[in-house]
């Protein structure tokens, strides 16, 4: 047999993959989407097709003048949007499962999709309806917004564990504003003794036909019946997250939170094992986290139960904490990392308690908070979850001090001998984690010397470590004079001014930087951040920036994205990312505005250490989160904030590079493209390379397209005559657009 026909054979006998049912499918069959959603392995899945139904009804249209239009309002979009409803009303409106599988964004399309089909009066805030006289099935969308609003808020500023969790969309912050109308909502919800009523796929095909104009889908016995139990269990249970939340900052909230919780186990109770909650439809919770928010509610509340021991972990903390004695809960939350009895939301809880009191100027409770948050930390670390953003900022200004106690709570939290293995592998990675995160060549040698590290690391993961630590050594740029160490420094008003600027100039290492300029400060009452005639930050920022009121931290801020801002123009990305988020974490104390603008530069720092690398030979396509933060910076809309050109037009010339040419072409908000010509552009050259002819005419075309670029990009409001008399063009600015064209883009058609 010969080898082709041995692989005709082959290619013959693989069983073949199912093809994906396309969206517009859907469109052309109308029972279609019902067959599809009652298959077990549906491709693609239910949350999936929501948002290929939502992106393709909200796509922007082109008119013949190729002026981008909004979303027609025509029978294909409503359809399809009522089609994204349909697959939702299938997975019965569980907000768990659509949080999981959609952005914050598309589930916010979704569920305004949901109050305009449901007939909730356009412009009227929910909080002025009065629920009980509207229709079954309006209630209730009322309620599910109401409760995802707060469920976000409580997901978003609750401190996410992502490193992007600090970009937040603009109508979340509304969300939060709104907070108190969507609390007085379900409040409201939990008056209302009767059955309620959600759309299902009937009631909604009934929407789109005849039979919506006689008000059969407002009627009490259209939709999915959820018993008043039910309901009222789930909205105690989100109503006692967002309470819980607050409480941080009104310590009176925890016994509402208490008091919610405390219904929302009576009604699961009330249910009893042989009710329908076992298979509820609305009532969706995780009942360990509920026993975790009940126990540190009632901590928290010094609340007493009498069929509770007097010895329970609870009371033994909260009666620590009552008597101040600080140095014991940490022993206990080391014990516990080895039994892991207490709730990780009991835990936080009582690190949210004390960082509420060093916000209230108890400054003594401050080493207690770093410690608790250690211990908290290497009790995520052992069970395999995500590290807290707060330890994380932590680990941006480590000392020896923190470091030995880190390693000390890691050595305490294993059983010598008993520990399973996976506990000793999660161990490990968290080790690891340290030494990829530190930057501090000592302390990182610290940890890859220590007993526990040589214990759980193998030897190959270690000879793995220990030569990236010796590689980043070798990076450190020492000059033929080595400079005075840090700590040799001396901390008196007689130090050398000269020598202490000249460290503030060479460091680039956040804390450091910081603790020079309070040296600085306590010897001379004038502002730093000019000592270096070089440091340059751009001037949309420099109003904000200056107008700082505390000159330490006007200095810090300005320095640190001048550093920042440097590292990027020769390409030192890594530590752009340290000065950038140090940074960020600095102006998110005290100034949304400056946090918004630090996001800005981060995101413009992502987009050029991408194409840094695409310039280098790599071909690897950009990760999607990073598109997706592209995306919402072009859609971004805050009122009041210095917004820099260039962001957008490198976010543009970046979508250009990666062939987003749709996106670009359809969907880019027409106020942005008016405003700034480099986008407009940008546009325009993605139409283009979506419209260009033949491989023969591509070449011409793509040549005095190109040609244009640069002389637009060259325009300069100065001249110089040449000897001829003619005026030339200067170029005195290298735009985003300029290197961006042929080998991304054009070169594709040739």
């Amino acid at each position: 047999m010969s080898s082709e026909t041995t692989d005709r054979v082959a290619v013959s006998s693989r069983p073949s993959t199912p093809l994906q049912t396309s969206w517009f499918e859907f469109l052309l069959d109308g029972s279609l989407l019902e067959k599809h959603l009652q298959k077990s392995n549906s491709d693609p899945p239910p949350v999936q097709l929501i948002i290929q139904f939502l992106e393709q009804a909200s796509k922007p249209s082109v008119n013949e003048q190729n002026q981008v239009q909004p979303p027609a309002d025509n029978r294909r979009n409503r359809t399809l949007k009522l089609l994204a409803l349909e697959v939702a009303a299938h997975l019965k409106w569980d907000l768990d499962a659509l949080e999981k599988g959609l952005t914050i964004p598309v589930l916010n399309m979704l569920l305004n999709e949901l109050l305009c089909v449901s007939k909730v009066p356009p412009g009227v805030k929910h909080v002025e309806l009065e629920l009980s006289t509207l229709p079954p099935t309006t209630a209730m969308a009322v309620i599910i917004y109401n409760r995802w609003a707060i469920r976000t808020i409580l997901l978003v500023f609750q401190g996410m564990s992502n490193k992007w969790s600090f970009f937040i969309y603009p109508f979340t912050l509304k969300l939060k504003e709104q907070a108190t109308d969507s609390i007085s909502v379900l409040e409201g919800a939990l008056q209302l003794k009767k059955d309620f009523y959600v759309h299902t796929l009937r009631t909604l095909d009934l929407l789109a036909s005849d039979a919506a104009a006689n008000g059969e889908t407002e009627s009490s016995t259209a939709g999915l019946r959820i018993s008043a139990d039910e309901l009222h269990c789930q909205v105690h249970y989100d109503l006692g997250g967002i309470f819980f939340q607050q409480g941080c900052t009104d310590q009176p909230a925890y016994k509402k939170a208490r008091d919610h919780f405390r219904r929302t186990k009576e009604l699961l109770a009330k249910a009893g094992p042989h009710s329908q909650l076992d298979s509820t439809v609305h009532v969706h919770l995780d009942e360990k986290r509920l026993a975790g928010y009940w126990n540190a509610c009632r901590a928290l509340t010094e609340d007493r139960d009498p069929s509770d021991s007097q010895n329970s972990p609870y009371n033994q903390i909260n009666g620590l904490i009552r008597a101040h004695s600080y140095q014991a809960v940490i022993e206990a939350f080391i014990k516990d990392n080895v039994s892991r009895s207490l709730p990780n939301s009991f835990r936080r809880s009582v690190l949210r308690e004390f960082l509420y009191r060093v916000q209230q100027g108890d400054s003594s409770l401050e080493e207690v908070c770093y410690k608790v948050c250690v211990c908290n930390a290497v009790r995520d670390a052992l069970e395999g979850e995500v590290l807290s953003v707060r330890f994380q900022q932590l680990l941006l200004r480590p000392s020896k001090r923190m470091v030995d106690f880190i390693l000390e709570v890691c050595t305490l939290s294993l059983e010598k001998d008993r520990s399973s293995e996976t506990l000793r592998r999660n161990m490990a990675t968290f080790m690891k984690t340290l030494c990829e995160t530190l930057e501090e060549l000592p302390l990182l040698f610290l940890i890859s010397s220590h007993k526990l590290f040589v214990e759980l690391l193998k030897e190959d993961e270690r000879k793995f470590v220990v030569e990236q630590l010796r590689k980043r050594s070798a990076t450190i740029n020492l000059s033929a004079k080595p400079l005075p160490s840090f700590y040799d420094i001396p901390a008196s008003a007689s130090v050398n001014i000269g020598q202490l600027e000249q460290q503030l100039i060479l460091l680039l290492e956040p804390r450091k930087i910081k603790q020079i300029l309070i040296e600085l400060h306590d010897v001379a009452e004038r502002p730093f951040w000019r000592v270096n005639s070089k440091w340059e930050v751009p001037p949309d920022y420099i109003n904000v920036i200056l107008g700082i009121k505390d000159n330490l931290t006007k200095d810090l801020v300005y320095i640190l994205m001048a550093k920042g801002l440097h590292c990027i123009s020769i390409k030192d990305f890594g530590h752009a990312r340290h000065l950038f988020s140090a940074c960020l974490e600095l102006v998110t104390e005290f100034s949304p505005k400056l946090r918004q603008v630090m996001l800005n530069e981060m995101l413009l720092l992502e987009v050029r250490a991408h194409e840094a690398m695409a310039a280098e030979g790599s071909k690897e396509r950009p990760p999607s989160d990073l598109v997706s933060r592209v995306r919402g910076y072009l859609e971004m809309r805050i009122h009041d904030l210095p917004l820099r050109q260039v962001v957008g037009e490198e976010c543009v010339a970046f979508m250009l590079n990666w062939r987003e040419n749709d996106y670009l072409t359809l969907q880019v908000p027409q106020s942005l493209v008016m405003n700034n010509p480099y986008i407009k552009l940008g546009q325009l050259l993605a139409s283009t390379c979506k419209e260009l002819p033949g491989p023969k005419e591509c070449r011409r075309t793509a040549k005095e397209l190109w040609e244009a670029v640069v002389q637009i990009c060259s325009v300069s409001i100065q001249h110089k005559r040449n000897n001829d008399g003619r005026v030339g063009l200067i170029k005195h600015r290298e735009s985003s657009m300029v290197p961006l064209l042929l080998e991304h883009n054009f070169s594709l058609h040739s």
